[in-house]
């Protein structure tokens, strides 16, 4: 869910720890299950911790009914270095037995050969898992993780400035319309302040940039079936569309530092530096916060909508989420599976819908669509776009080749002439 991927750090300590230490639960699988003596250490993002914290202790209460003897040891990790401590510990001898991946990190511990596979049918709701979320758990038709929660991108914009542009505090549904406000808007707002952005899109945001190489049918990659292999399609017509289309937004609308990326941009909406970012659906909470830098003067000024993209269609958003495994080394698979199936059942994901977090299954989505808290975010994500489910496609250097493209463009090189560099590079990477 998170921005940057995980670098691949530790890799031939991690895969040599895995080799050395497989797990194994059969003899204690088979005891009864008050008799059961083991721990079981479960490693979940922070956000659990400050935003549904009931549901974690409901989960081990059901969980040790059952086990009343095992001790869950539930352990709360930050986005920033979790990825680096979990590379240490499963190259060692102190490592969870569950982790939540962000389903942008799950294919390089697949690969790895870090994780457990799981059988989907333990799993409730499983036959409708969101696709971009189950996705990113399959690797050669087997499953490695089950869907926690997903996200999707959505305009996030400031009421009470949008109305300058429209008379009204709802955002347009075409991007035609919404741009035509927007420009009312700037004229408005940079009498005052020449470097307020309408919308604030950054330059190195490439979430939003693939998102309209999705709008105009192009990808970063397709993978063909005749060389078995894929290949780099950020020059393909449709893909420079979408890219030449993000650019000129970003050159049009963008009145700060065209060259940063995403990370600060809803501080930007807090300073009311902007009307518009492009961003995850609990970014609009952020910009209110006041706990983190945002601003709760702009309380109920904050709205969200499906954001309006080419064509005359909404803007493909990226899937975002986090996924839940049992690492391969673990010697209570069993008690981490049990466990994964009580925080993922059909009671579980009700607690996150009733907080508005999106649920890992269509059949539970299906009434935030119409829920005027989370309808925008909730229709983004049937149709969302992920990166390239391929081998290749697991370290940061992938996100850069994104990166570096879009700032050669808005520094004068050409589309085609950076599209082709980057699907060059795209091709020498992604097939490793």
């Amino acid at each position: 869910m998170k921005r940057k991927l995980i670098a691949a750090v530790g890799v031939a300590a991690m895969m040599t720890g895995i080799a050395a230490c497989g797990g194994d639960s059969s003899d204690n699988a088979s005891k009864d299950p008050k008799d059961r003596t083991e721990s079981l250490t479960v490693w979940l993002m922070v956000d659990a911790q400050s935003t549904w914290p009931e549901l974690v202790k409901d989960v081990n209460a059901q969980f040790n009914k059952k086990y009343p003897k095992v001790k869950v040891n539930v352990q709360y990790q930050q986005w920033a270095d979790k990825a680096k401590k979990l590379d240490t510990s499963l190259g060692g001898d102190k490592f969870p037995d569950v982790v939540e991946l962000g389903n942008t990190e799950t294919m390089q511990y697949i690969l790895n050969g870090a994780l457990a596979e799981i059988d989907p049918k333990k799993y409730d709701n499983s036959d409708t898992w969101i696709k971009g979320l189950k996705d990113t758990c399959t690797y050669e038709g087997k499953q490695f993780c089950v869907p926690y929660y997903a996200g999707a991108r959505v305009a996030v914009y400031n009421k009470d400035m949008l109305k300058k542009g429209t008379g009204s505090d709802a955002l347009p549904q075409t991007e035609d319309e919404m741009l035509a406000a927007l420009d009312k808007v700037s004229a408005e707002y940079t009498k005052k302040d020449k470097r307020f952005s309408s919308l604030y899109l950054p330059g190195r945001y490439w979430y939003a940039a693939m998102s309209y190489v999705a709008g105009y049918g192009g990808s970063i990659a397709e993978y063909d079936e005749g060389a078995k292999e894929w290949k780099g399609n950020l020059s393909s017509p449709e893909s420079q569309k979408g890219i030449e289309h993000f650019v000129n937004l970003v050159k049009k609308y963008n009145k700060a530092d065209q060259t940063k990326d995403e990370q600060d941009h809803a501080n930007v909406m807090a300073n009311e530096k902007a009307a518009l970012i492009y961003g995850n659906g609990w970014e609009a909470g952020s910009v209110v916060d006041g706990a983190n830098n945002g601003n709760p003067k702009l309380e109920g000024k904050i709205g969200t909508a499906g954001m309006p993209g080419p064509n005359g269609k909404a803007l493909p958003s990226f899937i975002g989420g986090s996924d839940l495994a049992v690492t391969a080394k673990s010697k209570v698979t069993d008690l981490g599976e049990e466990w994964v199936s009580l925080f993922t059942s059909e009671k579980s994901q009700e607690v996150l819908t009733a907080k508005n977090i999106l649920p890992n299954n269509e059949k539970q989505l299906e009434p935030l669509k119409s829920k005027p808290e989370t309808a925008a975010v909730a229709n983004a994500v049937p149709d969302a776009w992920f990166t390239p489910i391929a081998p290749g496609w697991t370290s940061i250097e992938k996100e850069e080749v994104l990166e570096n493209m879009l700032l050669e463009i808005l520094k004068g090189t050409s589309v085609a002439d950076a599209t082709k560099k980057a699907d060059d590079k795209v091709n020498e990477l992604i097939n490793k």
